[in-house]
């Protein structure tokens, strides 16, 4: 659905040819329009590949590179073919059991986040009463929350004097299944929500007038229609629940863990560098492989669709059946829980409750355990979250600006599909593959005479290449929606290719940018997993002294780093929260 006002065209798609017989000359009074010189073109021709040229060199440079040679070390450690380094870490029974774990948290995850998260999205986008809109901005805190933040919440909440501590579930795989769940249902909500609240309600309508139950009206008629976006949902909880990191490291620790964790662990704990590479090399086909088979299964089932607009009248019922409604209901109250626990964990003091571990922050904690204090760290992920956010949306939009346009030739729309396609996968690349390959081949790039590892430019620019799929998927489908005919008109009347871009696309994708920003900025926030192994012991960042807080003894410790992970979650929401003032009709729920 277009955000643009469709304009009747007004020429013929070029610049400076006229839009009917008789108007060569222009209007009168006008001077006459010139046909588009050989420079012009060759100009315009010139600014696109400039544009497709930026992103790609960064790309190839700060994530192509390091990730490519991580995996030739698993594949080329002494510069020949030798695969003995997969078959020494697959023959180590720890490679499979944290493989199998790998797959059954990312499975396990998957199915409970759809099977609670589809009830939510018919009561929270299908249904309409007072307060949805609340309702939704809350269910999607967890999925903004930084991935430590999450973790902290769940050791909060069942610790042994916590308030579910009497599970005893702490420390065990179904805590680390929990926190996954909490963390990704919003994902499922607003995906599937996202369509379930557009789709034509007469076909279902028409199902029960013949005399079908609600359950298998719902069975034959309107969950066919959402399985493409129950997939696509699935697969990104899959990619997420497969790739954790801060949580399962949190929760799970040396007992549980996932590949991710795992190419960490040897890293940081074993400096077995070469089973790292091969981990990395695993992680990376388990999720294409995963992926792959999510987007078969999608175009199987995608059908053309009858919509309607948002909110429309007759879109949904006033009031959620029973079961949906029960179930969205729970889940709601989990959901608060972790929420609650961590802020009255925070308050909690030795003596009663008080503001003691807030006052902390501004000290590095007990016996010194910190180089820095908790402010100055939050100060280092502003100026840190600044600089990426900067820099992934100038990639980003780059990107989404290629991307958007239709060539006439097959081979240019084929490069636009790559080039769409290879500015995904770092968003099915772990972030630790990515901060590990850049901490081994980003030291001297290019004959530089500084170590970029040491100098600390590195983490603003590791995070901005996990940030840009995200801006690339929020600024994206609205230039896609534009109307080609605005830009045709615009040129034909005489407006440069500049003033097209901004005039037109600048001017329509304004609120997207404005939305990719936040979710840059807070991705870049709440980022741990590249940037534990690239921040400088001196600047380092929030949710990196948050994980060392919770690693040293002493309440006190224990207490500055779940007061530290409020101020993180408060900013995060807030930063979102702010963000989501500029999502447009046409912009994606993610």
């Amino acid at each position: 659905m277009s955000t643009a006002t469709r304009t009747p065209p007004t020429g013929t798609g070029r610049p400076g040819v006229p839009a009917r017989p008789g108007a060569a000359g222009g209007a009168p009074g006008r001077p006459p329009l010139r046909a588009p010189s050989r420079a012009w073109a060759l100009g315009r021709a010139g600014s696109w590949a400039l544009a497709a040229a930026v992103p790609l060199v960064f790309l190839g440079t700060f994530f192509a590179w390091p990730v490519l040679s991580l995996v030739g070390r698993g594949f080329l450690p002494d510069g020949a073919l030798d695969l003995s380094g997969f078959a020494d870490v697959f023959s180590r029974p720890r490679t499979w059991r944290i493989v199998g774990l790998t797959l059954a948290q990312g499975a396990i995850g998957t199915v409970l986040s759809v099977l609670l998260g589809v009830p939510g999205a018919y009561v929270l986008y299908r249904c309409r009463f007072r307060g949805v809109g609340a309702l939704r901005a809350f269910v999607t805190v967890p999925f903004v929350l930084p991935t430590v933040v999450v973790g902290v919440a769940f050791r909060a909440l069942l610790r042994e004097n916590g308030p579910l501590g009497f599970l005893h579930l702490d420390g065990t795989f179904a805590a680390i299944v929990a926190a996954l769940v909490f963390f990704n249902y919003a994902v499922v909500v607003r995906t599937v929500g996202g369509l379930w609240q557009r789709l034509d309600p007469r076909p279902e309508q028409a199902a029960r007038s013949l005399g079908a139950s609600p359950a298998r009206a719902f069975w034959t008629v309107t969950l066919p229609a959402l399985t493409p976006a129950i997939v696509s949902a699935a697969s990104l909880v899959f990619l997420f629940c497969a790739t954790a990191f801060g949580t399962v490291l949190v929760l799970g620790g040396m007992r549980y863990g996932t590949v991710e964790t795992e190419i960490w662990i040897q890293t940081t704990q074993f400096l077995d560098l070469r089973a790292a590479a091969v981990l990395s090399v695993v992680q990376v086909v388990v999720v294409v492989a995963a992926l792959a088979v999510a987007g078969r299964a999608r175009a199987r089932r995608e059908r053309a669709l009858s919509l309607v607009a948002p909110g429309s009248a007759g879109a949904g019922p006033t009031r959620p059946h029973g079961v949906p409604a029960a179930v969205t209901g729970v889940v709601l109250v989990l959901l608060a829980l972790p929420l609650g626990a961590l802020l009255l964990g925070s308050l909690r003091t030795g003596d009663g409750w008080g503001l003691d571990h807030y006052r902390a922050l501004g000290t590095t904690g007990g016996r010194n355990a910190l180089t820095v204090t908790v402010w100055e760290a939050l100060g280092n992920s502003l100026r840190i979250a600044v600089d990426a956010t900067l820099l992934a949306l100038l990639v980003g939009c780059l990107v989404a600006l290629v991307v958007s346009r239709r060539p006439r030739a097959r081979a240019a729309r084929r490069a636009v599909g790559v080039l769409d396609g290879a500015f995904m996968l770092p968003l099915g690349v772990s972030a630790v593959t990515v901060g590990f390959g850049a901490l081994l081949t980003l030291g001297h790039p290019f004959g530089i005479q500084t170590d970029l590892r040491s100098s600390g430019i590195l983490v603003p620019i590791v995070q901005a290449v996990v940030a840009v799929p995200l801006v690339v998927r929020t600024v994206l489908p609205v230039l896609r929606a534009i109307d080609p005919r605005l830009r045709e008109a615009a040129g034909t009347l005489g407006a440069g290719p500049g003033r097209v871009l901004l005039g037109v696309d600048g001017a329509l994708a304004a609120r997207s940018i404005g939305l990719a920003v936040g979710f840059a900025f807070a991705v870049s926030l709440g980022e741990f997993g590249a940037t534990s192994f690239l921040a400088r012991p001196d600047l380092p960042t929030l949710p990196v002294v948050i994980f060392r807080l919770i690693g040293q003894p002493g309440a006190d410790n224990y207490g500055m780093a779940l007061a530290a992970s409020v101020v993180l979650a408060v900013l995060t929401a807030g930063v979102m929260a702010l963000a989501e003032r500029f999502r447009g009709p046409a912009g994606g729920e993610l």
